[in-house]
């Protein structure tokens, strides 16, 4: 007998971009209500990985951003929908910012947080990588986008 298979993993991209000892976030609506996110979302067909990040960085936030380097590659399996994620982080700079542009669809707002008030609101994560990559970061995780090699 054959097992149904296992869904393939969904590739994702998220900037950490910080400025004045605080981190860009998004406040989004989800299936299990509100959660923060930072800037992130999926890979789409003949995309880059770092102008996905790019793009859905501008689309959630508005600000337009340069990323300048892998701060890693994650693997996480969400218990609640069954799935599993592959997200690359990136840190990024920002070029510009756009605040009449319309936010995506399911965004609610644009946060600037310090790490301490992100790790208080640890219970409103949309995933253990929010955490996680900002850690990354703050360790000095930095890998040269050449690591990346997209043909």
């Amino acid at each position: 007998m054959r097992e149904t298979p296992l869904p393939r993993p969904v590739i994702t991209v998220a900037t950490i971009v910080h400025r004045d000892g605080a981190f860009l976030f998004v406040e989004e609506e989800t299936s299990v209500g509100v959660r923060i996110n930072q800037p992130a979302g999926h890979l789409e067909a003949a995309e880059t990985l770092a102008a996905a990040a790019s793009r859905e960085t501008l689309e959630e936030t508005g600000y337009r951003v340069r990323p300048t380097a892998l701060i890693g590659i994650y693997r996480w399996y969400s218990p609640d929908t069954c799935a599993t994620f592959i997200r690359f982080a990136f840190a990024a700079d920002i070029v510009a910012h756009d605040a009449a542009r319309p936010l995506d669809a399911g965004i609610l707002r644009v946060l600037w947080l310090s790490y301490d008030d992100l790790a208080a609101r640890r219970v409103e994560h949309r995933s253990p990588l929010v955490l996680r990559c900002v850690d990354d970061y703050r360790a000095g995780s930095r890998r040269p986008l050449e690591h990346i090699t997209e043909m």
